[in-house]
């Protein structure tokens, strides 16, 4: 990283680099952000073409937002970039979105959550809350007196305009732009719809049966984990990410007790990590049978939901004999998971190993090779390597469009070192792509538990940590490869029992990021389609 060091001060001198921390961190004046990561983006050598995290957060005196970088190139390779302002009543800070597509519904969700207005962003309006919502609540000051913010039965109406800030050469100009034209025909699909996959709101322009365009509204189910995440101490905040991305729910809180044991340097059992890596193999076909069975019945396959859902069973009954618990397993902790396995653990998972091979040869046999199902996914939704980085994209959607993003290949966690495996990708970069890729993770999942089963250790599932956790001062990322791509989380510590900040970070959002793009001139009867193929998990979003 000494290059990258160099290249950094020289596009900013007076930019103070931070070696000692978890990721090279770079601290930058708010008037010299724009240059620097413009710098990096378009570094010739290593370009750091991803933006894996945008994070706001109140340091007290100034408002902030981390940038974590990385590259295509190189996805080890990692810069974080720290920018502040110290105005509280009208913070301002230079938008990205033109680096990152990604970065529009991030600094969105900042100014929601903090107030933070990003100069340049072509859509100011506040992700996740109301446009009335009075206070900013991941602010320190935050005021939560419900008579601030009653909850009102009435609807509202929708209003498609949205407030920026833009430079212009006379200096910083506040408009209100359309967001649709004039005379467009304008329907909505959500947030009550089964093909949403959740309480999502699209708002869709039409030209007869074509999708002019969309916008997204997200928030319906919003429940201010990461503000509730404040007052908690490490182990009460683990059952939160079991229930983000349910169908990962697992893998979610594998993450956050990597974290919290990254930080307080607790090493785990090995035995563990032997069954951490099981489960979490075991939970990412769960969650890719739900997402091949839901996408199948969006287009109009009722007996593959079927299917999916009766071999799903057998997972839930390993997990239910497991943990006690079939969709939140709550079986993850600090130090290792909450039980040892049952007696007869290998011998149900290695006879699932069996039956799910078999049953994925009957999927392609009723559905890969239909001539109807082809039609509804080839060439449909197409979403190019660039835009998946540039949108964030990872999991099987981005590998779908040639992304090789597989954290458990990059940033190896558990057991993922000492196992092989393929990571899937095509680069047809289209829904039938990105449909193929769930499947065919099934057949390598199974691969990585069959290389671990027969060879659990003995010994401790569970390492002795203290009743009270306190982690270090400081700044501490971790990711995991979850059932719809990279799950991050972000913890930053003064010291205490619960965290100052934290911040996960969702693939899901990445996903419904890309809908407007890739759905463009499709028809609306293939939105499902490629929405299905995109296998969003909207709590996941609304944090």
């Amino acid at each position: 990283m000494e290059n990258i060091k160099s290249i950094i001060l020289k596009a900013v001198p007076e930019a103070i680099v931070a070696e000692d921390k978890q990721i090279l961190t770079v601290i930058v004046e708010k008037d010299k952000l724009h240059h620097l990561a413009k710098t990096l983006r378009y570094n010739a050598d290593l370009p750091f073409d991803y933006l894996a995290m945008l994070t706001g957060v109140d340091r007290g005196e100034t408002l902030g937002v981390n940038y974590v970088l990385s590259s295509s190139k190189d996805l080890t390779k990692e810069v974080v970039l720290q920018v502040s302002t110290d105005d509280r009543q009208n913070p301002l800070l230079y938008s990205v979105t033109d680096l990152w597509e990604t970065a529009h519904y991030n600094e969105r969700e900042v100014y929601a959550m903090l107030g933070i207005r990003f100069i340049n962003n072509p859509d100011m309006r506040r992700f996740f809350l109301n446009s009335d919502w009075r206070g900013f609540p991941l602010r320190k000051d935050y005021d939560p007196d419900p008579i601030l913010n009653p909850v009102v039965v009435e609807s509202k109406e929708i209003e498609d305009i949205a407030p920026r800030i833009m430079e212009t050469p006379q200096g910083l100009k506040e408009d209100i732009v359309e967001i649709f034209e004039k005379d467009d025909y304008i329907i909505n699909v959500g947030p009550q719809h089964p093909s949403t996959h959740g309480v999502m709101h699209f708002r869709m322009a039409l030209d007869g049966e074509i999708v002019k365009k969309i916008d997204v509204h997200s928030g319906y189910i919003h429940r201010g984990i990461e503000k509730l995440s404040e007052k908690l101490t490490y182990p009460q905040i683990l059952h939160f990410t079991d229930r983000l991305d349910y169908l990962s729910a697992s893998i979610n809180r594998h993450a956050l007790c990597m974290c919290v044991e990254k930080a307080a340097q607790i090493e785990i059992p090995e035995r563990a990590q032997y069954i951490r890596t099981i489960m979490d193999e075991l939970n990412r076909v769960d969650s890719h049978l739900i997402g091949w069975a839901s996408m199948c019945m969006d287009l109009g396959a009722t007996t593959a939901f079927i299917y999916g859902v009766r071999e799903r069973e057998h997972i839930l009954q390993i997990f239910e004999k497991t943990s006690g618990g079939r969709l939140i397993v709550n079986y993850n902790v600090v130090g290792g998971v909450m039980f040892d396995i049952y007696n007869d653990f290998q011998k149900d998972v290695k006879a699932f190993i069996i039956y799910m091979r078999e049953r994925l040869t009957e999927y392609h046999r009723l559905f890969t090779g239909n001539v109807i199902a082809i039609g509804r996914m080839e060439g449909l939704g197409i979403l190019s390597r660039e835009d998946a980085i540039s949108y964030g994209v990872t999991g099987p959607a981005g590998r779908g469009s040639g992304f090789s993003c597989d954290v458990r290949k990059y940033h190896p966690y558990a057991l993922y070192d000492k196992v092989e495996f393929k990571e899937v990708i095509r680069t047809e970069c289209d829904a039938f792509a990105r449909y193929k890729n769930r499947l065919d993770e099934i057949e390598e999942s199974l691969h990585i538990i069959e290389q671990l089963i027969d060879n659990v250790p003995d010994g401790d599932f569970q390492a002795k940590t203290k009743a009270i956790i306190k982690l270090p001062e400081g700044e501490f990322y971790q990711k995991a490869e979850a059932g719809r791509g990279e799950f991050g989380v972000f913890i930053e510590s003064r010291g205490d029992k619960f965290p100052y900040r934290l911040k996960f970070r969702s693939p899901s959002m990445a996903a419904v990021s890309v809908m407007p793009l890739i759905c463009k001139g499709e028809k609306l009867s293939d939105f499902i389609s490629i929405g299905g193929s995109m296998d969003y998990v909207i709590p996941d979003i609304d944090r």
